[in-house]
């Protein structure tokens, strides 16, 4: 897999040095030619000088022949323009890392649903860990050609969820609404601004992402 990581965050050197242990090819996108110079010293991998939220900058990183584009510098601002701007030219799949909590549900109105907030991930794992849970093992579930998919409903997706219209091998499986945790039913009605939860086959992933992953809600 080849993969590119805007920013050389603690987190980004981290990930990057775990994935080129294990043979994967590796670029990082530098703005501090001082870092990439330190850092080209302790780790094999590529190194492009530049702003990763500069389209100029993300076309050399080669869009089309990337699996991963991870935006993980220190700013939210400059990973969320970075994962917009990169998922614009065609990066097969962008993560997003944000820090402010309250940034999560913008970055899934502009269709980022692969947005992580460290320190609340790690904050929920250990509580469920005290609760006796194990979030990992929901993530072993998802096997297959099984993918998960969420948006933010807008105006037009106020309807019963028989009558949104989602591919055959799609289903709703749960929706948050006001950060309360619904499970809903055929006819439960959706209302602007749920987060609606979506599992179903990776095929049907292209033509949710066209009709929901730039879907921002309207007023």
């Amino acid at each position: 897999m080849r993969v590119v990581f805007i920013g050389a965050s603690t987190l980004a050197i981290l990930t990057a040095q775990t994935l080129v242990s294990r043979g994967h090819e590796v670029v990082i996108v530098e703005k501090d030619q001082s870092i990439i110079d330190t850092l080209s010293e302790t780790i094999d991998c590529g190194f492009l000088h530049g702003d990763g939220t500069k389209p100029a900058i993300l076309r050399e990183a080669d869009p089309q022949e990337t699996d991963f584009l991870f935006c993980l510098s220190g700013d939210d601002q400059t990973n969320i323009i970075a994962s917009l701007v990169g998922r614009s030219l065609g990066f097969r799949r962008v993560i997003t890392k944000v820090d402010d909590e309250e940034l999560e549900h913008i970055c899934i109105e502009l269709g980022l649903t692969d947005t992580i907030i460290p320190d609340l991930t790690i904050g929920r794992y250990l509580a469920d860990i005290v609760d006796g849970q194990d979030i990992m093992e929901l993530a072993l579930t998802i096997k297959g050609d099984a993918r998960v998919f969420s948006f933010v409903a807008s105006r037009e997706d106020e309807k019963p969820i028989s009558e949104l219209g989602l591919p055959s091998m799609a289903r709703v499986v749960c929706l948050y609404r006001d950060e309360e945790f619904l499970l809903p039913e055929k006819d439960t009605r959706i209302k602007k601004g749920d987060e609606v939860v979506v599992l179903g086959h990776r095929d049907n992933l292209d033509a949710l992402q066209q009709r929901w992953g730039l879907h921002a809600s309207k007023d």
